[in-house]
């Protein structure tokens, strides 16, 4: 049995999704985030050694963890032949490439945001506060939104060849996309002035496989 150790409100979401459009059995164990600090708990060190989610236990016993080798792996073994494209064709190029992009490219500049907004946000001595939310502001202006920007202008673009990342299949590239244009709804300024993001968004959150994962996953704060 595949064992999906879940922390909520992150990236393994997408693992349960992937199980459920793959239609395959597994268990969670749910971990729950520091309600003050938002990290995971120490027990997910007993797991993997990071203490990090997404981690999946396989079959063989074998430990998985980052969600794209996740996703790529559990493809690969349990697919035969859904959810990638042949291989040699021009779809497993953007395939493999959307597949890395989302967590090398799109999620950096999105988890910098996050950080700042939360510098804004802290508390400290009042006269650190003015200083540290000019620093904060003058990084978000400069370099943080900007690069957020080209980012999603990028992705519009590639959805405007395509119905889907990876082309006009549904493949594991999409569920590994989910969450950086999730996350780009919940903080990174996504909005209806790129109506091709916003209705792939539409389109996956209406995925049988999708509501059966969060039914499973329990309250994904990325929605809400």
């Amino acid at each position: 049995m595949i064992t999906v150790h879940h922390l909520n409100n992150s990236r393994s979401q997408r693992v349960l999704w992937l199980l459920e459009e793959l239609e395959l059995p597994y268990e969670i164990v749910h971990y729950q985030r520091d309600p003050k600090t938002m990290l995971a708990p120490p027990t997910l060190r007993a797991v993997h050694p990071l203490g990090k989610s997404p981690v999946v236990t396989t079959d063989e016993g074998h430990t998985l963890a980052e969600s794209g080798a996740v996703v790529e792996t559990l493809i690969e073994r349990y697919g035969n032949g859904r959810l990638a494209p042949a291989a040699g064709t021009t779809e497993a190029l953007r395939y493999r490439y959307w597949l890395h992009y989302a967590e090398g490219s799109a999620m950096p500049p999105l988890l910098l945001k996050l950080m700042f907004d939360q510098i804004e946000k802290a508390k400290m001595p009042f006269f650190a506060k003015p200083i540290a939310k000019a620093i904060a502001g003058k990084a978000k202006a400069a370099f943080i939104m900007p690069n957020i920007k080209s980012h999603l202008d990028f992705m519009e673009g590639e959805l405007d060849k395509s119905k889907w990342f990876a082309g006009n299949a549904f493949s594991g590239a999409d569920i590994q996309m989910s969450f950086p244009v999730e996350a780009a709804l919940a903080r990174g300024g996504l909005d209806a002035s790129r109506p091709k993001l916003m209705a792939y968004l539409e389109r996956i959150h209406t995925r049988p496989a999708y509501m059966r994962a969060l039914e499973r996953g329990g309250p994904y704060g990325l929605l809400t």
